[in-house]
């Protein structure tokens, strides 16, 4: 959200501009002529107060921005009206996180639905005002959608599908971009603030409040096994002066970039920090550019570059490169306008550079277009690029655990530094759960948290490094952080790592290219790069290496598999019929707490190699010491079973079916009704289905196992219920 929502009205069927305060009540008109409805009890609703906030540090010539916050609804155990009756917090809890930024706020949010006992703890006063993160690729809003939240995400800005890249004030590349098979297509655009309030309204919701101006002074943890909570946290009110002690099983450090905890585990950081710099700016700009609504780069072989993302409201983030350096165009402006001015340093001050001067920069970059400001500043920011990551995400007794900005940090490429976060808090949140529960194996399961986000981390480090030095026409390395046996012997890599930047490193004369040429060099350039990297991306390729809960894929053998899908991808998720009146998609079906997924193929529920397949698992669903039952039952699995018939067909199969004959379809369909499945009918095209999709045995059916966190964890044929419990037996207690 850019600025203040302003007065609207729908008495006419559509939003309309409105005057006055019309969210106040009791409205100003039922005081003054005495209504007998105004209000005479405490009972009676009364709009709670609002205050203005200026969302930025800087400002242009056009004003001061402000958007309307309500303390009340939004800032915690700040509240300036008091705690709410419900607010109980315990001393002992079983998840203390410390920050509430998104990643943090995630992870209450799941913990929340699994009825796990946290706390959650932030410095700030109250959610994020202005800046910072404002785009969500598909497979967070998948990820999320299991939670019930994704619609007030992914409906609220404009969709990124298109990109436009120009080059020396000529049109490099027009094209549609952020395509997925994700049924959320492409980038969707939503102020990390506004994120943050969707969840704090959540966690309201369950009763759970983030307790603001509040630090995690110190903990310590309890190596004696018997302490059911063994981290003792000393937490400090900012605000108040007063300390007061938290005891808990797990301890998340989503507290940022500088982490404390982090820090206080001794964990290196390793990469680089770069000499890029970016002037952020959120404004409306007015401009001769032809795609300044549309996604993309403005590139200069002698200034730099520019990144744009389109806002809601006609706003605009404009990421715009800037020379800190003694000869850079920042300080030839200002020595021009004032001969005697001398950077200290021979470097320009970062703290001193203005909007007026980003905004110099930007029309240098984009010339022969101009911009200018066409608004005040919805939010300023000056940005050193840094490419980190945590040597590891987790303490070495599993209790402490880094999320977010706390475990990686990255350049603005592929909006990676918001998403990266949240499956960060997908991959972690139900591990805990279940670890906090004393349903797994807490040192073998969590031992996976790291493994499997460290190497996501190190990939977007150097896809998101790369596209940026192509942007930035810079020829600083990209840090290679995968090996950390090589990474232990070498050190954590530079702090400061200044890079001279050529005045033609893109579309370089020294590189002897012919205009043409580079333009050919870039055009490949961006095509290698957007077919090797595009799903990633879009989040929906993350692929996870083999662990205890994705094993290794059998060789594809002469004998047909079952299902083709890889263990450890994100599961597929095609469309389906969920009824005769509704369909959807097949993750429209896992709504609800955090549980494994049975998802059962089982075609035309036809032949007899299917039926004594689907019978075996039947029966081992059933029996009281099977691993459906002995790990949790519907509690903690949920079934699909996916056939190719339509409704009303199974509904005939169900009312013909004999009760003592066990291997009928209708019976088998009845039994696993009977044990809460749902039931899916996969009634689109053989070319588009879900059983093409999976890969699914149309003769033996498949049986695919979908974490918690929509991943596929293993995949076997019905029947092989002893691959199935070997699967669970691993990590589950």
């Amino acid at each position: 959200m850019a600025h203040a929502i302003p007065p609207f009205t729908w008495e006419n069927g559509f939003r309309q501009p409105s005057t006055g305060t019309p969210w106040a009540w009791p409205q100003e008109e039922s005081r003054s002529n005495g209504c007998e409805e105004t209000v005479d009890d405490e009972t009676a609703y009364v709009s709670p107060p609002s205050v203005e906030l200026v969302t930025s540090t800087a400002h242009n010539h056009l004003g001061i921005n402000v958007i309307r916050n309500w303390p009340t609804m939004y800032d915690g155990t700040n509240s300036p009206h008091g705690l709410p009756e419900w607010w109980e917090p315990k001393e002992e809890v079983d998840v203390l996180i410390s920050g509430a930024g998104p990643s943090g706020l995630a992870i209450a949010a799941s913990l929340a639905r699994q009825g796990v006992s946290f706390r959650i703890l932030d410095k700030s006063s109250g959610p994020l005002i202005a800046g910072r993160a404002d785009g969500v690729q598909p497979r967070f809003l998948e990820t999320i959608a299991l939670l019930g939240l994704a619609p007030e995400i992914h409906e609220e800005g404009p969709l990124i599908e298109r990109t436009a890249i120009y080059k020396n004030g000529k049109k490099l590349l027009f094209n549609r971009s952020h395509q997925s098979d994700s049924r959320y297509r492409g980038l969707h655009i939503i102020t990390q603030g506004q994120i943050e309030r969707i969840y704090v309204r959540d966690l309201a919701r369950h009763k759970a409040l983030v307790e603001r101006s509040s630090m995690l002074e110190s903990y310590t943890i309890d190596d004696d096994p018997s302490n059911t909570y063994p981290i003792h946290a000393k937490v400090n009110n900012n605000a108040t002066g007063k300390s007061h002690d938290i005891r808990a099983k797990y301890l998340v450090g989503s507290d940022g970039a500088a982490s404390t905890i982090r820090k206080g585990l001794n964990i290196p950081f390793d990469g680089v920090s770069t000499d890029i710099y970016w002037g952020i700016m959120d404004c409306i700009f007015l401009t001769d550019y032809p795609h300044a609504w549309c996604f993309g780069s403005v590139i200069s072989s002698e200034h730099g570059g520019c990144v744009i993302i389109p806002r809601e409201d006609g706003y605009i983030r404009l990421y715009t490169q800037l020379n800190v350096s003694q000869t850079g165009a920042i300080a030839a402006s200002r020595l021009a306008k004032d001969p005697n001015l001398a950077e200290a340093g021979g470097r320009v001050d970062i703290n001193t550079i203005t909007p007026e001067e980003v905004l110099e920069q930007a029309n240098r970059i984009f010339a022969p277009y101009k911009l200018e400001f066409g608004a005040p500043l919805s939010w300023f920011a000056i940005w050193k690029i840094s490419e980190r990551v945590a040597r590891s995400y987790s303490s070495p007794d599993n209790r402490v655990h880094l999320v977010g900005d706390a475990a990686h940090v990255h350049s603005v490429m592929g909006a990676f530094g918001l998403n990266a976060s949240m499956l960060d808090a997908a991959n972690l949140s139900w591990k805990l759960g279940l670890a906090s529960k004393g349903k797994a194996k807490p040192d073998v399961l969590l031992d996976t948290y790291g493994s499997e986000r460290r190497g996501h981390a190190v990939r977007i480090i150097e896809v998101s490094g790369t596209y940026l030095r192509f942007v930035c026409g810079s020829a600083l390395h990209v840090p290679n952080l995968s090996d950390i046996e090589a990474l232990e012997k070498e050190g954590s890599g530079d702090e400061v790592k200044h890079q001279e930047h050529s005045q033609k490193v893109n579309g370089k004369t020294n590189g002897h290219l012919s205009e043409e040429e580079q333009r050919a060099k870039d055009l490949e350039f961006l095509g290698n790069f957007f077919k090797a990297h595009g799903t990633f991306l879009l989040g929906v390729e993350c692929p996870y290496g083999a662990s205890v809960i994705a094993p290794v894929t059998p060789e594809v053998t002469s004998k047909p598999s079952s299902i083709r899908v890889k263990n450890g991808v994100r599961a597929p998720n095609p469309r389906l019929c969920l009824g005769t009146n509704k369909s959807g998609y097949l993750y429209d079906t896992f709504e609800g707490p955090p549980r494994f997924h049975l998802v059962l193929f089982a075609s035309s529920l036809g032949g007899s190699v299917m039926l004594n397949k689907l019978s075996k698992l039947v029966e081992e669903l059933q029996r009281p010491d099977g691993f459906y039952n002995r790990y949790g039952g519907a509690d903690m699995f949920h079934t699909v079973v996916v056939t190719k018939l339509m409704p009303f067909e199974v509904e005939d199969l169900k009312s013909r079916a004999a009760t003592n004959d066990k291997i009928s379809a209708g019976r088998i369909v009845q039994s696993f009704q009977e044990l809460g499945a749902d039931i899916a009918f996969d009634d689109r095209a053989p070319d588009e289905d879900a059983h093409t999709t999976w890969g699914a045995n149309h003769t033996t059916g498949g049986l695919a196992v979908i974490r918690p966190d929509l991943w596929v964890g293993i995949t076997a044929a019905p029947d092989d219920v002893d691959a199935i419990t070997k699967y669970f037996e691993g990590f589950m207690a």
